[in-house]
């Protein structure tokens, strides 16, 4: 059966009539048409789904859209904009620490919770927050340069 649910997904309210159990990623990309987000798994092992919902990074993949109410989520979408990005997204761009792109949000997304954690990681906290992360192109040495950076510029 359909609930109403209130989401606010960055910055914006919505109200969607859907079951409470769907997952979130599915309102995400399929009702809200935010595609940052991917389904790779779908049962919350590779990352490539995650954003955060109030400062913690999920697997939207394998949580309720009904956990999510009365509380904020920030999709890829929503951490910067194309005139405005995020220092994270300039990072990984700046030390071309993308290759596919496919896990390269929920990389993002989850070194976004790190930082607002703790803005100065070292380079074993990066790995750690990142051990479940699954990529396979093999970038990683840039994607934990460009967490770095992020957090350098983000404490400036």
């Amino acid at each position: 059966m359909a609930d109403a649910i209130a989401l606010t997904v960055n910055g914006e309210t919505y109200r969607l009539s859907v079951p409470p159990k769907t997952p979130l990623l599915y309102v995400l990309r399929n009702d809200l048409e935010l595609n940052g987000a991917k389904f790779g798994c779908g049962v919350g092992q590779c990352g490539a789904c995650t954003v955060l919902v109030g400062s913690h990074a999920v697997r939207s993949c394998a949580f309720p859209v009904d956990a999510a109410r009365e509380k904020p989520i920030t999709t890829i979408e929503g951490l910067g904009n194309p005139e405005k990005l995020h220092p994270l997204q300039q990072a990984f761009i700046d030390e071309q620490a993308v290759q596919c792109g496919y896990c390269i949000n929920g990389m993002v997304m989850t070194a976004a919770a790190l930082l607002m954690r703790d803005p100065h990681p070292n380079d074993a906290a990066i790995r750690q927050e990142l051990a479940t992360n699954l990529c396979r192109c093999g970038a990683h040495s840039r994607i934990l340069r460009a967490i770095a950076r992020a957090g350098g510029e983000m404490a400036q």
